[in-house]
């Protein structure tokens, strides 16, 4: 386990910044409970700064992981974030959907946000943004990337796709069987 390169941080702050914008600076700057990224192959933590500091202790061969997984480096350096990295994300989200009881299991089935499902929405969401999705009781479902405005959107068909899904807490289950062969 090691810290982020100068390089890497700046990857991984610019994905983040996509979803939570300049609320980035609570995960940096939180006097209270400090925390620091870490690396462990090619995967990206959000640690503890007393829990990053146990670790050290550990060999890297044996440490399996630390902290809330945020996403991981694919292999052509680009950074893919996971959806570990949900509770996280949901905390600070800069825009937000929320379905209806109707659309979440569409939603959680792998398919895409539809103008049908759209519960309410924040004000001001530019096209291509990043969003967080909601049930309508406020539980964070998954994360994606905004299709349309939400001037936009407001006048789009009931089958017109407001959400393309990134991922979502349904893919615990779908990829259960290839997690654990």
């Amino acid at each position: 386990m090691r810290q982020l390169t100068e390089e890497e941080t700046k990857v991984v702050f610019e994905k983040l910044a996509g979803y939570i914008g300049r609320n980035i600076s609570f995960l940096v700057d939180n006097k209270e409970h400090p925390h620091v990224f870490r690396l462990q192959k090619d995967r990206v933590y959000y640690v503890p700064e007393n829990v990053a500091k146990m670790a050290t202790a550990v060999a890297r061969p044996n440490l399996m992981s630390v902290g809330i997984c945020l996403g991981k480096f694919t292999k052509t350096g680009k950074f893919r974030l996971h959806i570990t990295s949900l509770s996280i994300l949901a905390q600070h989200a800069k825009y937000k959907i929320w379905v209806k009881p109707n659309g979440e299991m569409p939603f959680l089935y792998g398919n895409h946000v539809l103008k049908a499902h759209v519960g309410k929405m924040s004000d001001d969401i530019p096209e291509h943004a990043g969003v967080i999705i909601f049930s309508m009781n406020d539980n964070a479902l998954g994360f994606g990337v905004s299709a349309k405005s939400t001037s936009e959107s407001r006048n789009l068909a009931p089958t017109a796709i407001v959400a393309f899904r990134q991922a979502d807490i349904g893919e615990y289950l779908r990829d259960e069987d290839t997690l654990f062969t």
